[in-house]
């Protein structure tokens, strides 16, 4: 794969497409702390890992309409939010989410005249993880739908996965959004443990299955339920070792 730039990314947040109020995506981070266990006897630093965090952080323009990214973003809510950065928005590309609280949305008027908010996230129980998306971007079903083949490239793995959705629109009663895996591309099983709940408007969530599933190479993203018209986001992350939150 050749060098990407930055253009034609998006940002979710809880649920809502903040994408065209956004200048910059200041910080897609996470990892493990570095805990020093450097020893007496040692002539330089010896570290080890300790939790995982991570943070998604924004700088927005002021958009004051009515359902827009300001009114969203200033309530501030003491719950987590679910955020999500879309690389270039393609099928099976990389995303990267985080279940994280919303720290701040701090507005600044520069003397060019420029009014902007800056906001931080960090992770909560969970950390960022890049995953890849099972939609580009967001995805509008009619009815239910059979999503599109992600090929992982390397399968079967036995470290279960983690995944998350967010549902910005339906029309309808609910929608249910399951994964479902291959070996081959072609005969397709649930994945086990691998079903969000219905939703009945917008939300988001995140599922894990068990630590030592096996998960096949090839996964895609469906849904079922009652409804004329459903906007969606799901990504996946396989894990190639084993994984404990």
């Amino acid at each position: 794969m050749t060098k990407q730039s930055g253009l034609g990314d998006h940002l979710y947040i809880g649920g809502f497409d903040v994408s065209g109020d956004i200048g910059a995506v200041n910080r897609v981070g996470g990892g493990p702390a570095t805990l020093d266990v450097t020893a007496i006897n040692k002539y330089a630093m010896e570290r080890i890992g300790g939790l995982r965090d991570g943070g998604i952080d924004y700088t927005a323009f002021f958009n004051p309409s009515e359902g827009a990214t300001h009114e969203h973003l200033a309530a501030l809510p003491t719950t987590d939010v679910l955020m999500t950065y879309v690389r270039g928005a393609t099928l099976g590309g990389p995303v990267a989410c985080c279940i994280a609280k919303q720290l701040n949305h701090d507005g600044t008027r520069g003397n060019d005249g420029a009014f902007t908010f800056a906001g931080a996230t960090q992770g909560n129980g969970y950390g960022l993880e890049w995953c890849q998306g099972l939609t580009a971007g967001q995805r509008t079903d009619t009815t239910a739908t059979d999503g599109d083949t992600v090929d992982l490239l390397t399968g079967p793995t036995t470290f279960g996965l983690q995944a998350y959705l967010h549902v910005f629109a339906i029309t309808g009663t609910s929608v249910t959004v399951a994964l479902e895996e291959s070996a081959d591309g072609v005969t397709w099983d649930p994945v086990t443990g691998g079903v969000f709940t219905a939703a009945a408007g917008p939300t988001t969530q995140r599922l894990e299955t068990a630590r030592d599933q096996t998960v096949q190479r090839y996964l895609r993203a469906t849904t079922t339920g009652t409804f004329t018209n459903a906007v969606i986001a799901v990504a996946v992350n396989r894990n190639e070792v084993e994984t404990r939150f």
